[in-house]
């Protein structure tokens, strides 16, 4: 892949600019990775399969059971840091130019944000792999939260705010997937005859990620509304609660699916996506 690169190099983007593709485009294959295991528990679960549903944190229990686990998780946290930093950078020196504006500032305050979150991921990867913790609880971390939170005056209405801001971040990607602006991050030209496939595959992944996010905004929401911080959860407890009530198992196992349809579009990311921390 070929990326026209026609301006001088500054700042902390020169400082990252010679090895953060390579290490981001693994950190887009070990999400690919989770984001798969994560579907295929929930199918697994959904189909009664002795499967189960978690999220991203706790698929990496799943992976230390495996042979070379231990290895491959350290090659993930490497991977997930290095996104890390090229999220971080992206937002900061804004080699995308989304510029100053409101908008411009919120996006780059969101991969700043992705950025942190997934440097928290990967130093939970490499304690897994250290065997210093375990990811079976990937709701710990939301419950946590919301107890503190709770505790400061106004509490459960910053609670119910924050599940709403989630639940928007869900509508947002439903809207990504619909509009399927994949042309402008996928270098599409050098798909060659995966193009057909792969971006319907990527926008049902997207959408159903969008669907995920918007149950873990209802769950906050409950949550402030009951002054319960055990009602809040992560994506485990969002595919959990997809799957309950009536056709539960057809939610989930459709969920399910497009989770592990998110994991391959972070797959095709790693190998086409359009990455410049620089600038163009």
């Amino acid at each position: 892949m070929t990326l026209r690169r026609t301006k001088p190099i500054h700042g902390a983007a020169a400082l990252v600019a010679p090895w953060i593709e390579r290490i981001a485009r693994v950190g887009f294959a070990a999400k690919a990775l989770l984001y798969i295991i994560v579907g295929v528990l929930a199918l697994q679960g959904a189909r009664g399969a002795g499967g189960r549903t978690t999220g991203t944190s706790g698929a990496l229990d799943e992976i230390i059971g495996k042979p070379f686990g231990r290895t491959l998780l350290a090659i993930m946290a490497l991977g997930l840091i290095g996104y890390a930093v090229w999220r971080v950078v992206e937002g900061i020196a804004d080699p995308g130019r989304k510029g100053s504006d409101a908008k411009g500032l919120a996006l780059r305050a969101s991969y700043v944000a992705r950025g942190l979150a997934h440097a928290a991921l990967s130093v939970q990867a490499l304690r897994v792999a250290l065997r210093q913790t375990s990811g079976n609880d990937d709701g710990a971390d939301a419950r946590a939260a919301t107890s503190v939170a709770m505790e400061m005056p106004l509490g459960t209405w910053i609670v119910m705010l924050g599940g709403a801001a989630i639940a928007a971040y869900g509508v947002w990607q439903l809207y990504r997937a619909a509009k399927s602006k994949l042309s402008t991050q996928l270098d599409v030209g050098a798909m060659h005859g995966a193009g057909p496939w792969a971006v319907p595959v990527s926008r049902f992944g997207i959408a159903a990620r969008g669907v995920v996010f918007v149950m873990i905004g209802v769950l906050f929401i409950r949550a402030g509304r009951s002054d319960d911080a055990n009602a809040a959860g992560g994506v485990g407890a969002a595919l959990h609660a997809l799957g309950s009530g009536a056709y539960g198992a057809i939610i989930l196992a459709t969920v399910a699916v497009g989770m592990i349809a998110y994991g391959v579009y972070e797959g095709i990311q790693a190998r086409y996506r359009r990455i410049d921390a620089r600038g163009e």
